[in-house]
């Protein structure tokens, strides 16, 4: 006997909530993670995610024998990178919003998702690059520099010596 209509969409429903479940949480941090956004104030890592479970949901069907939280977490990275090239105006995953406030905020869009995908998901060098569409020398290049800027920050100005005196010579 054939599964109705409204019985494929009501088991549909119910296996994807149990996948938003089980898996929302990660991929809401690794949203935070790649906006630099607190984890309190999260508006376009929310929005993000939103979209990129849409999308996830809309493929639900065709999904058979893979895995979702992969496919949902491409759709991120992918979402994430498009919102990067088209909010800055410039070359790919310009540099990120001065308000960005997160552990990763004094990286670039681009050090932030392949850090992400490479260290906080675990994906291997090789997906990453692919995904990207970069070389593997690139995707190391940039994971090396983003860990090295996150180890290493950056020095400000030395502080101005109040009362110093020169001599002359």
């Amino acid at each position: 006997m054939r599964e109705t209509r409204a019985v494929r969409e009501a088991r549909r429903a119910r296996e994807f909530e149990a996948f938003v479940a089980g898996a929302g949480g990660r991929l809401l941090h690794t949203a935070t993670l790649l906006t630099a956004e607190s984890d309190r104030d999260n508006p376009r890592a929310r929005r993000l995610l939103t979209l990129a479970l849409a999308h996830t949901y809309a493929c639900w069907d065709r999904l058979r024998g893979e895995d979702p939280y992969h496919h949902a977490r491409v759709r991120l990275a992918l979402r994430f990178a498009h919102g990067a090239w088209h909010r800055y105006a410039v070359l790919p995953f310009g540099r990120g919003r001065p308000s960005a406030v997160g552990p990763l905020a004094g990286l670039t869009p681009q050090e932030r998702l392949i850090l992400v995908l490479r260290l906080y998901e675990g994906v291997a060098e090789e997906q990453v690059a692919a995904l990207l569409g970069l070389p593997g020398e690139h995707v190391r290049a940039v994971c090396d520099r983003a860990t090295a800027t996150l180890l290493h920050p950056p020095r400000g100005p030395a502080p101005a010596r109040v009362g110093a005196q020169v001599t002359v010579s």
